[in-house]
């Protein structure tokens, strides 16, 4: 891809990212939030969260599948929206939903297990943004650098369990993200075990004009 393309498509992922935003900037100046304002905001930002989450989480699956690597120069900015959007999410339910109530909000996080692990993501996510700079990656080594973004996995099963046990049962949609979070997994054990069964000389066939993946 030349400069000029990788700058074009920046953009456009920048554009993408901060669009939803402006979308309920919008929504709440037009007041467009409907009956309960901040529970359609609380799930506007939680529902973005988990797709950026997703994307980034898409981004390796994509090149074993399909030899795509232009995705890659996406994956942090991708990973670095879906924290920012989770702060957010976070803030409005200590700063509308609970009013700085420090008591109530310990004692939700102690008894209702959806707000539990969706800090947990939260939290999870936090050393991820931390170290995703090619300086972190030089200071902590390639293999020790991959070992800690694993943990994005962790963040997807935290997050994705979050939105199930918020949801309620009629609401299908948290299982299409669930759904969607199992095969982008399910890619990438296939993939593990066809490397290795290749290192071991089983003869697993390899994919054709597919670059080894990250």
């Amino acid at each position: 891809m030349t400069y000029r393309g990788r700058i074009a498509l920046k953009v456009a992922a920048w554009t993408g990212c901060l669009l939803p935003l402006a979308v309920l900037v919008h929504r709440a100046l037009t007041d467009g939030l409907g009956a309960n304002p901040i529970s359609f905001v609380t799930n506007w930002l939680g529902d973005w969260t988990l797709r950026l989450l997703l994307a980034s989480l898409a981004v390796t699956p994509l090149r074993i599948l399909f030899g795509l690597s232009w995705p890659l120069g996406l994956r942090r900015l991708l990973g670095l929206f879906a924290l920012f959007y989770g702060a957010l999410h976070f803030g409005v339910w200590i700063g509308l939903d609970h009013f700085f109530d420090w008591e109530a909000m310990g004692t939700d996080i102690a008894k209702r297990p959806y707000i539990t692990i969706g800090l947990a993501a939260l939290m999870l996510m936090v050393p991820l943004a931390a170290t995703s700079t090619i300086g972190a990656v030089k200071r902590l080594g390639g293999r020790n650098w991959q070992r800690l973004h694993r943990l994005a996995y962790v963040v997807g099963v935290c997050a994705v369990l979050h939105y199930l046990w918020l949801a309620k049962k009629a609401n299908p949609e948290p299982y299409y993200y669930a759904a969607i979070f199992v095969g982008l997994l399910a890619i990438r054990g296939w993939d593990w075990a066809r490397r290795r069964a290749a290192r071991l000389g089983l003869g697993a066939p390899a994919v054709p004009g597919r670059g080894r993946a990250r």
